[in-house]
């Protein structure tokens, strides 16, 4: 079998390409006779197809990246196999998707979301994100690496921190736990809630309003935001200097720091709902809390990104749920139970490693393809 993989390459630290590399790495461990290029890189992909000829090419995005990663490589004979995320809704390139031998999905709440919107389903398989669990592995606060993330943090050691890592903070939930938080203050020992967000425009003004909240509720003397450029490398430190990872996202198509964070043997606060419901356990590896709230559009506006002209109105004709809200009194009954009882901590840390181990290690994840492949492609 010989596997083109089409991400951003070389890899940045955003999630997609951290999804390709690990597919790449996993099958290249295998021995699978695997190359990486950037999906954007005509060029490129190109001289893969001609040299290389590559048995498929799997490309990892959300439907929009369609060009990219089906239309050019099947231009030039290669089969193209996406493996797809969700945004809440699939607009377009519904016939081309349709008309695939194969497309992968990372959830059943992804699969879910396509055949809502017109897919039939029938050439969807799920194939959940891989997570290197050498790296991201339990480790003790008293390691040096850990302890001056802390310190740096100006997180003492004999608080409790919370931890929440995104773009932005407010779409992994955490204006919903700080709500939580803010009912609960009195009621847990002394912690810090830090967000590590990613430096972008578009965050800065939500850092902003996320303050505002902060303030308003009383404990923003409590609240760390830390806005860096951050690698891979440094991930694994920072998901093990916490004691709690909390991210009850508002849109999740799988969930991959929340599987990082149980692979570091960290217990999990998320939402009951989307791609959660394939990688947390509830009650074992994670607390999820229940969906308060729907938010429901009945129109949009898409553009290029979306193979639209720019500001094209989409008018549904359904209302179409794109986000949702964690119930801030179940994740403030969850946050009170973990905080107040560290032994269920570790028991939920060691659980999560294991299931994270034994389900969604990147090893385990590129045999699951291959065997994906060959079943429904006849590929060896």
């Amino acid at each position: 079998m010989k596997v083109l993989v089409l991400y951003d390459y070389p890899p940045s630290p955003g999630g997609l390409a951290t999804q390709g590399s690990l597919l790449y790495k996993g099958l290249k461990k295998i021995g699978v006779d695997v190359y990486s290029v950037n999906s954007e890189s005509a060029q490129e992909k190109e001289w893969y197809f001609h040299w290389f000829k590559p048995d498929i090419a799997v490309g990892i995005g959300y439907w929009g990246h369609t060009p990219d990663l089906v239309v050019h490589p099947r231009s030039h004979g290669i089969t193209a196999v996406p493996w797809l995320v969700a945004d809440g809704y699939l607009a377009n390139y519904k016939e081309l998707l349709e008309d695939l031998p194969l497309i992968l999905v990372t959830s059943k709440w992804v699969k879910d979301v396509y055949v809502r919107d017109g897919l039939s389903g029938k050439n969807i398989e799920i194939l959940p994100v891989g997570c290197d669990t050498d790296s991201f592995c339990p480790r003790d606060k008293n390691d040096p690496k850990v302890a001056c993330i802390r310190h740096s943090l100006g997180v003492d050691d004999n608080q409790i921190m919370i931890l929440t890592a995104g773009g932005d903070a407010a779409s992994k939930g955490a204006q919903e736990v700080m709500q939580a938080l803010a009912t609960i203050d009195k009621k847990v020992p002394d912690w810090k809630y830090v967000c590590k967000v990613w430096p972008q425009p578009r965050t800065e003004q939500q850092n902003l309003l996320d303050f505002q909240l902060a303030a308003s509720l009383g404990i923003k003397d409590k609240i760390i935001y830390t806005v860096n450029k951050i690698s891979r490398n440094f991930m694994p430190y920072l998901l093990a200097s916490c004691d709690i990872y909390a991210a009850p996202s508002r849109l999740e198509g799988f969930g991959m720091l929340q599987v990082e964070a149980n692979a570091c043997g960290k217990p999990v606060l998320g939402i009951n709902g989307m791609g959660l419901l394939d990688t947390m356990v509830q009650g074992q590896t994670a607390y999820l809390a229940d969906i308060g709230k729907e938010i429901v559009l009945k129109e949009t506006i898409l553009g290029r990104e979306s193979g639209y002209e720019p500001n094209t109105k989409i008018v549904f004709k359904q209302p179409r749920v794109v986000d949702y809200r964690a119930s801030v009194p179940d994740i403030a009954k969850y946050l009170l139970e973990l905080m107040n009882n560290p032994k269920l901590c570790r028991t939920m840390g060691e659980n999560g490693r294991k299931r994270a181990v034994e389900n969604f290690d990147y090893r385990v994840v590129a045999k699951k393809f291959v065997n994906i492949i060959s079943k429904r492609l006849g590929i060896k």
